[in-house]
């Protein structure tokens, strides 16, 4: 049940700016406020959310969140501001200003969705890098492989016939010489 949970907030984490975040609507919807609550609260404790625990998307971020489907259209009843978008750490203390039952619950359903990516980001790490370590091995065999290969090749090869020298060749009688053995005086 609550690995189902995580899953289902999961898919409600976005990566912007290269962090992973969630849409304020989405947050306000899972701590059952309305998002003008939830924005209230953000604004009334505003020290305790600096820019890397919640930001307020640019234009130019919207947009490309309505073209992927995450949000409605402007003019088809959605916001007419950028929403803000919070990291774990601003979801969590999202949770404490609320401070109700409901959202230090809810807080811990968004904490062990972001435990839950974040670990299924460092398994897929280890197995890219044990994938990397075996393209590895496979290379250095394949060097191997191709070593052998040509070594028999070149014993199936037939050997060049040897070649006739040009020329006449002579053969002599070997003679025995006699040495005359001298002492020394």
């Amino acid at each position: 049940m609550a690995n189902e949970a995580a899953v289902m907030i999961e898919n409600l984490i976005l990566t912007i700016r290269g962090q992973r975040v969630m849409l304020d609507s989405d947050l306000a919807r899972i701590y059952r406020v309305t998002t003008g609550q939830l924005n209230q609260a953000l604004k009334r404790n505003s020290k305790r959310f600096p820019a890397d625990f919640a930001f307020q998307l640019t234009r130019q971020e919207l947009a490309a969140l309505i073209s992927q489907s995450v949000i409605s259209k402007t003019g088809r009843g959605g916001r007419q501001t950028p929403p803000r978008v919070f990291t774990e750490h601003g979801a969590i203390m999202l949770a404490s200003v609320l401070n109700s039952p409901l959202a230090i619950e809810a807080s811990v359903r968004v904490v062990r969705a972001f435990v839950y990516l974040r670990e299924q980001l460092a398994s897929n790490k280890k197995i890219a890098q044990k994938f990397a370590e075996l393209e590895n091995r496979l290379d250095s065999q394949d060097e191997s492989i191709a070593t052998l290969f040509e070594a028999i090749r070149q014993l199936l090869e037939p050997a060049e016939p040897a070649r006739r020298e040009i020329g006449f060749h002579v053969k002599e009688q070997a003679y025995s010489y006699r040495v005359k053995q001298t002492t020394n005086r």
